[in-house]
């Protein structure tokens, strides 16, 4: 293993700077250095590391992709760093710093958004970043702290702490149903106009599913004219506009369904779950804001 030369932490808060900044003459102006000594140092670096951080010209500086994945981690490493020197000198009163989450349309509109003005106000030097969006994150390479995903990741490398299991049910407009009558069983699915939702990370169709008289799990697959990609809350709003059924959590459809827009059907066959998660990198060290948003996230929906 290639030992760690302490002085080469001062150079990766240099090239840190630097890249922060994006020129060698403001890096060392913020740090009171001059701009040759930055040079130099990230120079050294470059040499230890056998790469190239940053693309060169006569007025600016710009990281190389090799830079931009260095840069991400460095930072993420001294972050932690700077966390450690806090709670060994008790300076880590609250939590701090930027903490950047990924998390899927539906969760963070009916779930996420309402719960963070908590968050805030319990953890006022914390700075959120969102992506809202219905896509499989890389950690590393964009820089997420945290995501809030369906199920249990195939990633190994990614510990999941459950959040919660919401049930879910099949949902249509009054006018669909006055249209159209309500299916009294699985089978006469069929016969609907059932709005699928395309999965981003597959691009297959995610079935709906049941429980059956018997309290047996059933998934119904079907193929259907009417097909929504990336976006689930445009299916809600299509069967709303009396488009069809669609499968949804409760918790989604229920303001709908108390101002009249949706109806449930199938009732009987329903209630099954699928289980949200929250998802982290197993070897990264949790940050002061990060245990503190998982703490806050998990408690906050367990409440009734």
């Amino acid at each position: 293993m290639r030992s760690f030369d302490p002085v080469q932490l001062g150079s990766i808060e240099l090239f840190c700077k630097a890249a922060e900044l994006g020129s060698f003459t403001a890096a060392a102006e913020a740090l009171g250095l001059t701009p040759a000594s930055v040079s130099r140092s990230i120079s050294r670096l470059e040499s230890r590391l056998g790469v190239r951080l940053f693309v060169r010209t006569t007025r600016q500086i710009r990281l190389t992709s090799e830079g931009s994945l260095y840069h991400r981690q460095c930072q993420q490493a001294l972050e932690q760093i700077a966390d450690a020197e806090r709670i060994l000198t008790g300076r880590q009163k609250a939590p701090a710093g930027p903490l950047r989450i990924s998390v899927g349309t539906p969760y963070a509109h009916f779930r996420l958004l309402p719960l963070l003005p908590r968050f805030q106000q319990a953890y006022p030097q914390i700075e959120l970043e969102l992506s809202i969006a219905n896509r499989v994150v890389d950690f590393v390479e964009e820089g997420f702290d945290l995501a809030i995903r369906l199920g249990v990741p195939p990633d190994s490398r990614l510990i999941a702490v459950p959040l919660e299991d919401p049930t879910l049910g099949v949902f249509a407009a009054p006018a669909y149903l006055q249209r159209r009558g309500s299916p009294q069983s699985v089978a006469e699915l069929e016969q609907h106009d059932c709005i699928q939702f395309i999965l981003p990370s597959s691009g297959r169709a995610m079935p709906w599913i049941f429980r059956d008289a018997q309290g047996r799990d059933l998934d119904f697959h079907f193929q259907s004219r009417q097909r929504i990609h990336d976006d689930v809350l445009g299916c809600v709003n299509w069967a709303i506009a009396g488009g069809g059924l669609f499968q949804i959590y409760h918790f989604v459809a229920e303001a709908a369904v108390r101002r009249g827009e949706l109806v449930e059907v199938l009732q009987g066959a329903g209630h099954r779950t699928r289980r949200f998660s929250l998802l982290y990198p197993h070897n990264r060290h949790l940050s002061a804001r990060v245990r503190a948003f998982v703490d806050f996230l998990t408690q906050a929906v367990r409440q009734p």
